[in-house]
Parts: C-alpha cells; structure tokens; sequence
C-alpha cells in the first residue's frame, strides 16, 4: 500500500537557481484582480503601525511637560491623547483584517480551480506517474500556506520594514548617538537572514514532500482498509505510517531549531544594544546631557520596534514556506497539457475532419504505442496493430495478460496518443478531430469501474449529459441494474458512496456498463464489461446487450467465451499486434493460442452450433 510514496513525482524542469521571490511572484497574476484591496489594506496597516509610534513622542510631551510642570489636568490630557492613539492604531489593523479576509479566499479560490481543472485536462500518463496524496497536498495544505502568506507575512513585511525605516528615523533624530548604538545589528542580522533563507527553504520544501507522502498513505489506507483488513496488515500499515510520521516529525524539529537559531540571534543582538543604549542614555541624563522625557520616548520607540524586528525571523519562515508551496503549486501547474496535434496536411484528406477512408466503423492502421516514461530499451507496447470493426459489427479482442489490449482499448478515445499509425472512426482520423468530439462519439466501460460520490442518476449521465430518467432507466435495464437501483432507499436519487463501495463489484460493473450505453454511443469500447458478474446475472446482461451491440460498433475485451459469443468476429492480440481475425468457430480451429486462452473458462470446442448461431 504504501509503495507509492517510493515514487516521487518527476522532479522540476532544470531552470534557474531557486528564489524564493522569483517563486511568490508567479502569485501576482491571481492577486492582479485584488490588488487595489491588497495595497490599501497595507497601506492602511502601515498607518497603523506607525501610529503606534506616536506614542513615544506623547510620553516625551508628558514627562518634559505636564509631568515637569505638575500640571494634573495636562497629564489627564495626555492619558486622554494615548487612548485616542491606541484606539486607532486597533481600529486600523481591524479595518486591514476586513479588506484583505474576502479577496484572499478568492484568490485561493481561484487558485484552486485552476489547478483542479489542469488536473482535468493533464494526460493519463500524468496520473500514472503522480501520488494522489502529493496531488492532494499541493491543492489543499499548499494553498493555504499561500492564502496566509499574502494575508500576513507579504503584508507585514512591507509594514514592518517601513515601521523600522520610520522608527530609526525618529530615534536618529532623538538623539543620533543613541541612535547609532541601536542600529549596530543591522549588518549582522541581514547576513544571519540570508544564510538562513538558504537553509530552511530545503528543509521546508522537505516537509511539504513529505506531507504528499504521508497524505497518500493515508488516502491508500482508507481506499483499501478491506484489502488491509481482510489479510490482517492493519499492524503493518502502522508501522509503515508511523515511519512516515516519524520522518516528518524529524524535518519539522530540524526546522524549528533552525528556526529557535536565527529567532534567538535575532531577538540577542537588538537586546545587547537596547541594553548598551540604556547604559549610555542614563549616563547622559545623570549629566544633564538628555533630559528623562526624551531618553523615556527613546526607549519607547526602540521597544515598539521589537516586534518587528524580532517578527523577521518568524515572516521569512513563512515566506519560504509560501515559496516552497508555490513551486509545488507551480509544479503541476506547468506541466504541459498535450496540444491538439496538427495533422499532416501533406496526406490527401488529412485535413482536419476530412475523411481519409471510404468505409465506415473503426480502424486501426499500423498503429504503434510506447509509453512515454517507458525503458528506452523496452519494446512498444503495441507495435503495428492493424484492424477493421466494420460499421455495426462487434469485435472481441482476445489476448494474453499483457498483451495490449487495455491500452489499445485507450487509444480509441484518445485517452493516450498513438506513437505511430493511426486510428479513424466512420474513415476519419481521430488525431484530427478534437479529443471532446472523439469522445462524444465513443463510450467507455473499463474492467474497474469507477463510480463517483454521487447519486445513481449522476454516475449514469456523465455518459450522457442530457439524458432523460427514461434513458437513464433504459440503461439500467440493459445492464441489468434496474431491480437493485429501485430496491435502493432513494432510487436514482440514492447516494452510492466513495468509489461505490457501498456496491458489490457486480453492482458497480453494472452502473458502469449503463453509463457506457446511456447516450447510445455511435462507439463503444468495453473492457471486459462482465468479469464480476455471476453466472445468471452475466447470462441475462449478454441478452439485453446484444441488442444494443446490434446498432453500434463496438470493440469489447473478453477473456472467457461467453463474452467471445457477443461478437461478430475476435481478434487475437499477441505480442503487440493482431495475428489473427475470425470467428470463434474459425480461430479455434486455426489458433492453438487462441484454444489454450479460451480453456481456462472451458474448452471452446464444446460450444455447439447452436451457441454459435445465438450471437
């Protein structure tokens, strides 16, 4: 279960050395929208925060002035002038708190949707090489580090370094020997955040991997708990989800030492010189050099500077986080999806839509497929397939595990793109027609069924968009599934769960089967539509299908003879390519391959002349 954590999505394409602002700033385009809410709210936090520095300024006017002079009523004006200015300072950061709350859910809104329909849009081949878990991580755990880094440290980076500026400003102007006791720290604080933005962006980059790992673990587990409980690996499981978490668990604390390092070491340095500054500020007072009030508003205004010094350390963590999860973010973002290829206008008819052959129905011509992260070594998967299902008529492909036939039944509605060859429907090339045409034209029922968590009528009509309940109803009755969809609490409207699960596997290939023949598909590929069916139920699906096999062209996968006793002709695959077409009566007599495939569900040569006319 836990084998997929092994491997790890494709690694970034090679580009330029990592900068954690080059990374935020692919974040612009989606706050571009938002940007006028964006920039008041910092501006309006940066009012704020530099109104708190008033206060030094009235403590200095209270003490060299009211408090000298013993004026009571001055001193009452002057508590009155402080309340004034804290009850702004909070009003404002709540009114920065209200303009950037909406905005900011939009963008990662936004951002989620995007990414959710580039999944969408991504090929097969994408989804075979990706962990769901680090798919799921980047669009839930990664956003929401971006949500908060552009509502608090992107903000509160600006403010604090503007609140600094303003700050050092004031204390300069204090008294400037002071002044330049405090601003001692500043070099060795900047070359102590460089080193240290190197350092946690790879240990956080880490953790978020690491974070995917686990999550997929976790979905795996749920998935499969009756595989894990019906074989009693729930204690194995464990231990392989508790060394995940002790592995996170090791990154996490390797993060917060750095991150205890570079806070501590910032929190030391301004404190030395705050310490230095207060030695040397009363030495002058005691002389007569400065007097209380202004040394009392110098100290005031350098410990309203401690937060946002000290919250340097805590905003950069942020910011590389929010930059790690970006290049997540980005990751999959940038993964191309495949462009409509252009056809060969140097063929006759090879123009978009135009026909290029006379008959009708489906054909493979020289078709060749290679998977695209397969061994270079390997030999294609299928190499030089040639085939003809003529208008009307169904076709079993038979072959032997691993053969191709899945992945030949996948190229017909273009869910992988064929290396070489081609494959026309009704004489038209599909690599010239959009892959939502092809689509619409050829329907789908894989050995898996999959069902989503949704309603019986809403797993049905993904095959048909617009199909009436009589359609729906029709479908089910072709498949088989109208008697247990009705004995359902809610019919149509019942909710079947989580990958079905709250099906038996018959059920489940059952729906599948009705959603593949609910829109009457002009097409239909079936891969072995009736392996988990019992004896009579296959029985009766076979009957009601063959009517509706009778009015479309159809490519079914079978593995036993009664599937084989659906088709017009088989088709034998082996080795990457169709040696052989005929009848069932046909190959069993010409095919010791064909015969020792079709014994494992009993012996073709028993099927008598009448089974054979029932087809």
């Amino acid at each position: 279960m836990s084998a997929a954590v092994e491997n790890p999505p494709a690694p970034a394409p090679p580009g330029p050395p990592r900068s954690a602002v080059r990374s935020l700033s692919r974040l612009w385009p989606y706050v571009r929208p938002v940007r006028a809410r964006v920039g008041t709210a910092a501006l309006v936090a940066v009012v704020a925060s530099c109104t708190g520095l008033v206060i030094p300024l009235a403590l200095k006017w209270i003490i060299d002035g009211p408090v000298a002079a013993r004026d009571t009523a001055g001193v009452w004006w002057g508590g009155a002038l402080l309340l004034v200015i804290g009850v702004a300072e909070a009003a404002l950061f709540g009114l920065r708190r209200w303009l950037v709350a909406r905005p900011l859910a939009g963008v990662e809104a936004s951002m989620r949707a995007d990414l959710f329909a580039h999944l969408q849009r991504l090929p097969v081949a994408f989804h075979d090489r990706w962990a769901s878990g680090q798919l799921l991580s980047r669009a839930t755990t990664d956003l929401q580090l971006l949500r908060l880094f552009l509502a608090f440290p992107l903000t509160f980076l600006f403010v604090n370094s503007v609140t600094i500026l303003v700050g050092c400003a004031i204390l300069l102007v204090q008294e400037w020997t002071l002044g330049l006791v405090l601003l001692a720290p500043v070099v060795p604080l900047v070359a102590l955040c460089a080193m240290f933005e190197k350092r946690y962006a790879l240990v956080a980059r880490t953790a978020q991997d690491q974070v995917g790992d686990l999550t997929t673990v976790v979905e795996e587990a749920v998935l499969g708990i009756r595989i894990i409980k019906g074989f009693g690996r729930h204690r194995s499981q464990a231990r392989a989800f508790r060394a995940l978490s002790d592995r996170l668990r090791g990154t996490e604390l390797h993060k917060a030492r750095l991150l205890a390092t570079v806070w501590g070491l910032i929190l030391t340095l301004p404190e030395l010189a705050l310490g230095t500054a207060l030695v040397l500020g009363t030495v002058q007072v005691a002389d007569g050099a400065l007097s209380a009030g202004t040394l009392v508003a110098f100290l005031s205004t350098a410990l309203a500077l401690r937060w946002p010094v000290e919250s340097i350390g805590f905003l950069l963590a942020m910011s590389n986080e929010a930059a790690t999860a970006a290049d997540r973010y980005f990751e999959v973002l940038d993964e191309p999806v495949p462009a409509e290829p252009v056809p060969d206008r140097s063929r006759p008819g090879a123009a978009a839509g135009a026909r290029t052959e006379t008959e009708t129905g489906l054909r493979f011509s020289g078709v060749r497929f290679r998977y695209p992260d397969a061994d270079p070594a390997a030999g294609p998967v299928l190499d030089g397939v040639d085939l003809h299902v003529a208008s009307g008529e169904t076709v079993a492909l038979v072959g032997a595990t691993g053969s191709g036939k899945t992945t030949l039944t996948a190229l017909v509605p273009r869910l992988h793109e064929v290396t070489a060859g081609r494959i026309t429907l009704d004489g038209t090339d599909t690599a010239t027609l959009p892959r939502a045409e092809v689509r619409a034209l050829v329907a789908v029922a894989f050995e898996e069924p999959t069902l989503f968590s949704a309603s019986v009528r809403e797993n049905i009509v993904m095959g048909a968009p617009d199909a009436t309940d009589e359609e729906v109803w029709r479908a089910l009755r072709v498949a088989q599934a109208e008697g247990f969809v009705s004995a359902l609490p809610r019919g149509l409207d019942t909710q079947v769960g989580e990958q079905g699960l709250s099906l038996s596997g018959g059920q489940r290939q059952r729906l599948a089967l009705a959603r593949a023949v609910a829109g009457r598909p002009r097409f239909l590929v079936l891969d072995d539509p009736l392996s988990a069916l019992d004896v009579h139920t296959e029985a009766k699906v076979e009957a009601a299908l063959r009517e509706v096999l009778a009015t479309t062209t159809a490519l079914v996968v079978a593995h036993r003879p009664s599937t084989v006793l659906l088709a017009d002709r088989v088709a034998l695959l082996s080795q990457g390519r169709v040696t052989a077409v005929g009848t069932h009566r046909e190959l069993s007599a010409a095919s010791a391959e064909y015969r020792r495939l079709m014994s494992g569900d009993g012996s073709p040569t028993t099927m008598s002349a009448e089974d054979e006319g029932e087809r």
